[in-house]
C-alpha cells in the first residue's frame, strides 16, 4: 500500500512517470497565463489574517462542498468567527474522499506550511495554530507565496474599462521580479441583453477610452484603445466567458440597428442578441489577430441557478453546473468566419462539459496552420473538470486526437495565493499518464526526448506560444 500522498509516487504508478516527473517537472517555473487573483494585492503585498481568509476567503470550490456537508450558510460566507469556519471546512474535507480539493488542500498544507499530517475535525486546532503562525511571518505575504512557488508570470483578469493602475504600478517596482500583466475579458461589452448595466458599463468605458460610445463602430474603437493599452503593459491573451459559442451572422448595418435599439432601453430578441454577440466576437477576434494575442474562450457553462442564492451573494460563490448545449455546429462556423474576415488568431477553446473533448480536437484540427505549433488549442481541464480524472481524459483525447506534445498545459484559473501546487499536480498527473504509455510499448522509452515534451508542456509551449518575454528552460 502506498504511503498517503507521499511525494514520491503521489499520482505515480509506475517508474517511468517517477522519474519523468522528478527529473524534468518537479522544479519547472509556472508561467500563469489566467487567474483571478488581485492585482492591487500583489502591489500592496497583502498580508493574510489567518488560513480561513487566504484559504475560504472566496474558494466556492470549497463552499459547494461545504454547502453540500450541510453547513450552514454563516460559516460558509457568513458571519462566523474565522476559526469556526475552518472547523467547519475541516469537518467537511474529512467526508471528501475522492474529491481534487482534498488532495489540493494537503498539497497546499505541504508545500507552504511543512504540514505533513492530515487535516480533519481532530487536528483542526493544530493545522490552525501552524498555519497562522506562518502567515504572521514576513516571507507569507502575497508576493512571498508567489516568490516561493517559483512563479515567472501572473495573467490576471482585466476588463477594457479598468484603469491597469496596479499592473502599471508593478511593472515600475524593480523590487518584485515577476512579471504581473493583465488578459483581457470584455464581458460587459458583450452582455447587452442587460440593458441598463450594459449601458452603463459603455459609459465607463467611454469615460478611460476618451472615447464617446454612441454607435457599434464606437464602441469598437473603444476596445481597440484599451487593447493597445494593455498590450504596452504586456497583454498577450484574452479571455471570454460565452454560454456556448455562437454563430448568427448579420450586416453591420442590422448590428448598428441593434446597438442603438439598446442605448435607447428597447428590449431585444434573442436573435438580435446573438447577432450581435457574434458581431462582437468577430471583431475582438481580429483585433487579436493584429496584436499577435491568444483568444480563449470558455464556455458550456450555466451560471447562478440558485437565483435566491444569487440574490444574496452574487455571481461567483457556487451555483454553477455544467451545460449541455455546446453546438459544434456554430462553434465550427464561427471559426470558420472568422478564418474568412481576419484569419484566425491562436484561440484555446474550454468546454466545462467533458464530453465535448473529442469534438473540440476534431473542430480545432481543421484550422490548424503554420507557423504556429498547435495554434488551436483544447484548453486545460477546467472547473468541474479540475481532477485527476477530468485531466487525464482531456490529455488522452488531445494526444488520439493531435499533437501532444505542443499542448500549453495548466493554469490556475484560482482566486487563492495558495493555489500554485495544482500546478505540481497537474504534472504528475501528466507524467503518470506519459509514463503508462511507455511502460505499456506505446511510446519509446527515450528519456531525453521524453523529458523535452515534459518541459515544454510544463512551461516552455506557454512561452513560445503566448509570446511572452520570458526565458525558456531547457
Amino acid at each position: 500500500m502506498k504511503a498517503f500522498m507521499d511525494d514520491q509516487d503521489f499520482l505515480l504508478s509506475m517508474q517511468t512517470g517517477e522519474e519523468l516527473f522528478h527529473t524534468y517537472a518537479e522544479h519547472m517555473p509556472i508561467v500563469d497565463y489566467r487567474c483571478h487573483i488581485s492585482p492591487k494585492e500583489i502591489y500592496e503585498d497583502k498580508r493574510f489574517e489567518s488560513i480561513t481568509e487566504v484559504w475560504l476567503g472566496g474558494d466556492h470550490y470549497k463552499w459547494r462542498l461545504m454547502r453540500a456537508n450541510g453547513v450552514d450558510e454563516r460559516f460558509i460566507t457568513g458571519d462566523a468567527p474565522a476559526r469556526e469556519k475552518f472547523q467547519k471546512w475541516a469537518e467537511t474535507l474529512e467526508r471528501c474522499v475522492g474529491n481534487p480539493v482534498f488532495e489540493w488542500s494537503h498539497l497546499e498544507l505541504k508545500r507552504f506550511f511543512g504540514y505533513e499530517g492530515v487535516l480533519n475535525s481532530q487536528t483542526a486546532q493544530e493545522v490552525w495554530d501552524l498555519a497562522n503562525a506562518k502567515l504572521a511571518q514576513d516571507d507569507f505575504s502575497c508576493r512571498e507565496l508567489v516568490r516561493r512557488s517559483n512563479v515567472r508570470m501572473i495573467c490576471t483578469t482585466d476588463d477594457p474599462a479598468d484603469s491597469f493602475e496596479w499592473h502599471k504600478k508593478i511593472a515600475a517596482d524593480p523590487t518584485f521580479d515577476v512579471q504581473v500583466v493583465p488578459a483581457m475579458r470584455p464581458d460587459a461589452a458583450l452582455r447587452i441583453e442587460r440593458g441598463r448595466e450594459f449601458v452603463s458599463y459603455l459609459g465607463r468605458l467611454a469615460d478611460v477610452a476618451h472615447v464617446p460610445i454612441s454607435s457599434f463602430a464606437d464602441l469598437k474603437r473603444a476596445i481597440s484603445l484599451r487593447y493597445d493599452v494593455a498590450h504596452e503593459l504586456g497583454c498577450r491573451a484574452s479571455d471570454h466567458a460565452l454560454d456556448y459559442v455562437m454563430y448568427v451572422p448579420a450586416p453591420e448595418d442590422e448590428i448598428e440597428h441593434i446597438f442603438a435599439k439598446a442605448l435607447a432601453g428597447d428590449a431585444l430578441d434573442e436573435h438580435e442578441v446573438l447577432a450581435y454577440k457574434t458581431a462582437f466576437m468577430q471583431f475582438v477576434a481580429s483585433e487579436y489577430v493584429r496584436l499577435g494575442w491568444a483568444m480563449q474562450l470558455h464556455f458550456g457553462c450555466k451560471r447562478d441557478n440558485n437565483r435566491a442564492m444569487f440574490a444574496k451573494l452574487g455571481p461567483d460563490t457556487g451555483y454553477d453546473s455544467i451545460s449541455n448545449y455546446t453546438p459544434a455546429d456554430q462553434l465550427a462556423d464561427f471559426l470558420n468566419s472568422i478564418q474568412e474576415k481576419s484569419g484566425l488568431p491562436k484561440t484555446i477553446l474550454y468546454s466545462l462539459n467533458p464530453v465535448d473533448n473529442t469534438m473540440i480536437d476534431t473542430v480545432m484540427a481543421c484550422f490548424q496552420e503554420a507557423p504556429v505549433a498547435g495554434k488551436l488549442q483544447n484548453g486545460s481541464a477546467w472547473w468541474f473538470n479540475d481532477s485527476e480524472a477530468g485531466m487525464r481524459d482531456q490529455m488522452t483525447s488531445l494526444a488520439n486526437n493531435g499533437v501532444f506534445g505542443n499542448f500549453v498545459g495548466m493554469l490556475t484559473d484560482s482566486r487563492s495565493f495558495l493555489s500554485y501546487p495544482r500546478h505540481e499536480y497537474f504534472r504528475r498527473v501528466m507524467c503518470g499518464l506519459l509514463g503508462e504509455w511507455v511502460e505499456a510499448g506505446k511510446f519509446p522509452r527515450d528519456m531525453e526526448l521524453l523529458g523535452s515534451l515534459v518541459r515544454d508542456i510544463s512551461y516552455n509551449n506557454a512561452v513560445r506560444y503566448f509570446g511572452f518575454d520570458l526565458a525558456e528552460e531547457k
